[in-house]
């Protein structure tokens, strides 16, 4: 049968070369070869676990080897430059040349398809502004703060030590310093490597508590201080979920927890390391916000907030409640969208699980411009931004400033090889095997991620000019068009709904956004379960 022609051409090959060896003795290499494919077809017909192998010997691994190389044979010969998997080439072209100072000027026009449903732009003025200046800041800290930070519109993403090498935070963290941005540790804790560049920090604390936990993982107030207290450290920022794996935990390996991971998580080298989904510091919204506070003391009054990825609308609006009722207010949120992050993730949790940004950010600029509260607490939001055109949307939506990480990895000269979560990152980023990442340039590495930084502000600033404005704080739904069919477009402010200042405060039950006409009422500040109207609201025609 055809399928095993090759195994039996094997047999008759090394017979061939075999007797051929003994008069030309460059003949041995083709037995040796030809004798080690006989031997892998037999193999393949005696084992049981892959039907494949034993129906097609030594074929099923030409298979299996162009399937492994099928994303790499995808990327670079069968996508289009606009296809977003998850990033287009467009978008990482725009990227490399930005972070390396080369013209990124597009010739012949637009390569977008403007007549296509959801293509979006913003309307330019008649009379353009100029603003000499892209060094556009947010002051972030409410009045219970004694440091304030001024944080740039354009910041570095959570991403911890462990999850990328130790050259990657130091190129980030260098590049930091250099753009006066802040540099998110992610929830792995401040390593040494983000203490060398002296970058502005800011801390990220989960449910594991790390470089703040004691020996049973639970949080501790005296080696919370001791690194909240660094002058590196500008924010602190509890993190109750994410968009790559919104109410999911995690595991570190053991054998991965070398002892620089293991001193900077303050965790036993060499232990398995759990990260569990939920916080034993806290179990309901009120606990959160007194947790907030407590963190703000320590501290010695330095910025506290909290990230979150959108979930069940009752918990947000419980958190909303408690903010109400105790006067207690986070000094800012960071909305994390599902489109995820550089966290590896199950495919269900990264394809199927949380909010996008877009409907995230809306709710939570609703919510506190609801509250009349907006103006006290300051929002950032995460979610494949990495242009000037993405931070200008997202600011019109409701956002302070916006978080970056996978186009920071760009910027370090990440291929979009996707393979994060492997430790055989090709170059160099994301992974904990020293003998590739230590072939990362650290120094030129930081020159691009400030290079990055640098001219997508300035694109920003241009932006800007042309649409008649001179700072982002400027931006509103109504810069923003879409297009909803080839027949009609939308601005954001007439396409996304937006509440009146107050409008939670008035008591009146008609509210215009469905959800806080379905759960506002019956949220509770108490706790995060779900109340029991939810599952009668939930069966009805209102949700």
């Amino acid at each position: 049968m055809s399928r095993y022609l090759p195994f039996a051409l094997s047999i008759v090959l090394a017979t061939l070369s075999f007797v051929l060896a003994w008069t030309w003795p460059w003949w041995w290499a083709a037995f040796m070869f030809f004798s080690a494919t006989f031997l892998l077809g037999l193999l393949d017909m005696r084992q049981s676990s892959s039907s494949l192998r034993r129906n097609y010997p030594i074929l099923a691994h030409f298979r299996y080897g162009l399937e492994s190389i099928g994303p790499e044979i995808r990327q670079y010969f069968v996508q289009t430059d606009k296809e977003e998997v998850p990033f287009s080439r467009l978008d990482r072209a725009m990227i490399y040349q930005r972070s390396k100072n080369l013209n990124d000027v597009v010739p012949f026009g637009t390569q977008m398809d403007v007549f296509s449903t959801d293509y979006e732009w913003i309307n330019h003025s008649l009379a353009p502004a100029h603003n000499p200046s892209h060094d556009f800041r947010v002051l972030v800290g409410g009045s219970r703060c004694k440091h304030k930070y001024s944080a740039s519109v354009l910041n570095i993403s959570a991403m911890s030590f462990g999850s990328l090498s130790a050259n990657a935070i130091r190129a980030l963290n260098n590049g930091a310093r250099k753009g006066h941005f802040y540099h998110d540790t992610g929830e792995g804790s401040i390593s040494m490597y983000h203490r060398e560049g002296g970058g502005d920090l800011v801390w990220q604390i989960a449910s594991g508590y790390f470089g703040c936990r004691d020996e049973q993982g639970h949080f501790s107030e005296e080696r919370f201080i001791q690194n909240a207290q660094l002058e590196q450290v500008k924010m602190i920022e509890v993190k109750l979920s994410q968009g790559a794996k919104p109410g999911h935990g995690g595991m570190l390996p053991g054998r991965k927890v070398n002892a620089e991971i293991a001193i900077t998580r303050g965790i036993p080298q060499g232990v398995d390391c759990i990260s569990p989904a939920a916080h034993s510091a806290f179990s309901t919204p009120l606990e959160l916000l007194q947790f907030i506070e407590k963190l703000r003391t320590l501290s010695g009054g330095k910025p506290v907030g909290f990230k979150l990825a959108i979930g069940h609308p009752w918990e947000w609006f419980g958190i909303a409640k408690a903010m109400q009722e105790t006067g207690l207010l986070p000094d800012f949120i960071v909305v994390d969208g599902a489109e995820g992050g550089t966290g590896a993730a199950p495919p269900e949790f990264s394809n199927s699980i949380g909010v996008p940004m877009n409907e995230a950010l809306l709710l939570v600029h609703n919510t506190l411009v609801g509250l009349n509260i907006r103006d006290q607490i300051r929002i950032g939001a995460a979610g494949k931004i990495t242009s000037a055109f993405g931070i200008a949307r997202t600011i019109a939506m409701g956002a302070d400033w916006v978080n970056a990480a996978r186009g920071f990895m760009f910027a370090l000269g990440c291929i979009q090889s996707l393979s994060c979560h492997t430790d055989k990152c090709p170059t160099g980023i994301a992974t904990q095997d020293r003998s590739r990442w230590k072939h990362l340039d650290a120094t030129d590495k930081a020159t691009r991620v400030f290079n990055f930084h640098e001219n997508t502000l300035k694109a920003l600033r241009d932006i800007l000019g042309a649409a008649g404005l001179v700072d982002p704080s400027q931006l509103g739904p109504e810069h923003i068009i879409r297009r909803i069919n080839p027949y009609e477009v939308r601005s954001f402010a007439t396409l996304y709904p937006f509440l009146q200042p107050g409008a939670l405060l008035s008591g009146e039950p008609a509210i215009a956004h469905g959800l806080f006409r379905t759960f506002w009422h019956v949220a509770r500040s108490d706790s995060f379960a779900p109340p029991p109207q939810v599952a009668e609201l939930q069966r009805s025609k209102l949700f």
